[in-house]
């Protein structure tokens, strides 16, 4: 099993985080935030585009690109935690949408930052044991809607995107290894406390309030982040991963192609690779164009930053975290795979 494809879109409208809601925040703040965690651009989707219309235009140019034969794709899986409706599954609508045969099987899975991964360790395995012949692995996120803009911990962080990947059936690729892991316990260290079935929307899950004594504003219904401990977690749970995967697997982490980390902020992400001794002109960075993604951040960086650069074998070792506590590493040969240009939308 191997990527054979992948394509990308982002939306058309760039934000500035420099001069990104200075009518809330001074100038000198909004600097220091930007300055520290590294995000200079993002790009935000309007109200009318959600996640799924940013994979529709991906998929669209994925297969229009590479000329796939739409009846041949036996599966779809769309990744997401900003899907279009409660119910129903976003996968479903995005089937009809595309113009796939009724014979495809289409669901949801929701999962944050470490969602591609672990995604795309479910298609392998059902394309391993139920014989599918191509599979679309729809990831993406408009993760601007989901946070306050009065809140300055996350105002500054998350962007918008959508991927396609073309997943096919062929023994040239050789074998990936996966390390999946969780941990419920910390689950209110990344959190949308209300609007679910737990606590349900309502006036009071909807009205504005200061959380904290800096000022920051924000409904129940924002995600908000207890950004020290999630570091903190990180910085301890990723290498380990990382080296337990690599034994696991016996294979050498200096002999990856590349490194491709979820971008979550400059700052861990250097921390992560100075700590592994890894070499840094292997490891690509999008952070600094679009912001954190979540689960999107992995393949978009692909697709942004090696898409001339993935002919013949190469073989990447992926890392992501988040949300949940939720983290995962993969090992994956790659074999000329077609990265499309970036559409926006």
């Amino acid at each position: 099993m191997g990527i054979t494809a992948l394509a990308a879109a982002v939306p058309k409208t760039v934000i500035d985080n420099y001069h990104y809601d200075l009518d809330i925040w001074p100038e000198e703040e909004v600097k220091k935030v930007v300055d520290k965690v590294g995000v200079v651009e993002r790009r935000f989707a309007d109200d009318k585009t959600c996640s799924s219309d940013l994979c529709f235009a991906a998929a669209e140019k994925l297969i229009a690109d590479n000329n796939i034969n739409k009846d041949e794709i036996d599966l779809l899986v769309f990744l997401s935690q900003t899907p279009d409706y409660r119910m129903p599954a976003t996968g479903i609508l995005l089937q009809n949408r595309l113009g796939l045969p009724m014979s495809t099987m289409a669901f949801d899975i929701s999962l944050g930052c470490s969602g591609f991964i672990s995604a795309l360790s479910i298609v392998y395995a059902m394309m391993q044991n139920n014989g599918f012949r191509k599979a679309l692995l729809l990831d993406g996120e408009t993760r601007s809607k989901v946070y306050s803009r009065k809140d300055r911990r996350e105002a500054f962080i998350f962007g918008d995107a959508g991927v396609a990947a073309l997943i096919e059936r062929d023994e040239k690729f050789g074998e990936s290894h996966f390390s999946l892991n969780s941990d419920g316990s910390r689950g209110e260290l990344i959190m949308i406390p209300g609007g679910g079935y737990r606590n349900m929307s309502s006036i009071e899950t909807l009205r504005e309030k200061v959380v904290d004594e800096y000022g920051n504003i924000r409904s129940d219904e924002h995600g908000h982040m207890n950004g020290a401990d999630v570091f903190n977690f990180v910085i301890v749970e990723v290498p380990k991963d990382i080296k337990r995967l690599m034994a696991a697997s016996g294979e050498d982490i200096q002999k990856m192609d590349y490194y491709v980390f979820h971008q979550a902020n400059a700052f861990i992400n250097n921390y992560i690779a100075k700590k592994m001794k890894l070499d840094k002109e292997r490891i690509p960075w999008t952070i600094q164009k679009y912001g954190n993604t979540s689960s999107v951040s992995v393949p978009l960086t692909i697709a942004s930053e090696l898409k001339d650069k993935m002919a013949g074998k190469k073989k990447l070792m992926m890392s992501a975290f988040g949300v949940g506590m939720a983290w995962a590493t993969a090992i994956v040969p790659f074999v000329d795979c077609k990265i499309s240009d970036i559409v926006e939308v």
